[in-house]
């Protein structure tokens, strides 16, 4: 089929295969937490299973957590939407093709930028759209820029991530206000991945939803909430496109995993275990931060997710040797640039930081050693 052509493998998921294939591996490579949930989220999960509330939800998902999901946003963010604008999803990848596919026909331009997650352009390749790739870089600070967007004609949509993956950078509130009023006086959509909220350290940062009712907020439980194997997410969207996403929803899904919806009940919960997992990881952002920046150019400081973007150039001009090499050599397990694009990604690779600081640590001796003989 031509439109799969252009779909990429998801590279990172390789490497996690050959990575646990060594049992002394250390994994720098994917981005899925290893700081358990907050109990009562287990206790809801096993309290659903025991009474076996395995039916369908309806297609939107539970009511109950669709107004959760609203107050949260009151509370954090001080934003009024109504649960009714919420559709929940089988992860933000779900959310991420319902959007896509309600917004985008076949043809149309959907702008991303370069690097990115990858999955952002597979899913619009699946979905015969035509992604047009703006690159990023320290220059603007790698966040895309309304100059930028004003160089391309026809776009359909905007598609944003803040935290960023793979850079950790957060789009200041000038930046994004900007965005998103071109796009709204351009009638352009403005997508917003905002799956590492919650997960930012010294600074702050905003929805999306903040400056436009038109936005469209994607956003999940596999990070902050530290339930990626629930594979739960949501969709904030405009009223008048909710019932477009539901009908697709109910072909695609019929609905999100029942049992999932009612341990993420009680995610919002428990705000001390949420603060010590935001505590936690930037320990361990502050701790690598310091000791790759001796090895490696670091663009950007992480201000959140839990990723590094480093420029490993000065030893290769190749990331996905590169990081063959470590995993081959020093059972290094890392993400190669070229998974998030082609903007000067061979000269980089990514390092997650979602093991605890001793696990970190025997990486990072491991690095030295090896990095002396390069």
């Amino acid at each position: 089929m031509s439109r799969l052509e252009n779909i990429s493998p998801f590279l990172v998921m390789d490497v996690l295969r050959k990575a646990r294939s060594m049992p002394d591996a250390i994994h720098f490579e994917i981005g899925e937490p290893d700081i358990p949930p907050s109990p009562k989220v287990i206790e809801a999960m096993v309290k659903a299973s025991i009474e076996q509330k395995i039916h369908y939800t309806e297609s939107l998902g539970l009511f109950a957590l669709r107004e959760k999901i609203a107050a949260f946003y009151q509370k954090r963010y001080q934003v009024n939407i109504s649960p009714a604008q919420i559709v929940l999803t089988v992860g933000t990848s779900g959310a991420f093709l319902i959007t896509y596919a309600i917004l985008l026909n076949a043809g149309e331009k959907l702008l991303l930028t370069d690097p990115a997650y990858p999955c952002y352009k597979n899913f619009s390749y699946i979905l015969d759209l035509q992604p047009v790739f703006v690159p990023i870089d320290k220059s603007t600070d790698y966040q895309l820029t309304v100059e930028q967007l004003k160089a391309h004609q026809n776009i359909k949509a905007v598609q944003i991530s803040s935290p960023s993956n793979p850079i950790g950078n957060v789009y200041s509130k000038t930046a994004l206000k900007a965005l998103i009023e071109y796009c709204d006086n351009q009638n352009i959509y403005f997508i917003s991945d905002e799956i590492y909220h919650g997960l930012v350290y010294e600074t702050t940062a905003q929805t999306a939803l903040a400056f436009s009712k038109n936005a469209i907020v994607i956003n999940g439980f596999s990070k902050y909430f530290g339930l990626p194997g629930l594979r739960l997410g949501w969709v904030i969207l405009p009223p008048q496109l909710v019932r477009a996403a539901e009908i697709v929803m109910q072909s695609l899904y019929i609905s999100a995993p029942t049992i999932s919806q009612y341990a993420a009940l009680e995610a919002f919960n428990d705000e001390q275990h949420l603060n010590k997992i935001v505590h936690t990881y930037q320990n361990r952002r502050n701790y690598l931060y310091k000791e790759l920046s001796q090895l490696f150019t670091i663009d950007a400081k992480p201000e959140g997710g839990f990723y590094i973007w480093t420029d490993i150039s000065k030893y290769s001009t190749d990331s996905l040797k590169f990081s063959e090499l470590l995993l081959e050599k020093i059972h290094i397990a890392t993400t190669s640039g070229v998974d998030f694009g082609k903007n000067k990604t061979n000269n980089y690779i990514r390092f997650a930081y979602t093991r605890d600081i001793e696990h970190l640590k025997e990486g990072v001796e491991r690095l030295k050693g090896f990095l002396k003989k390069c």
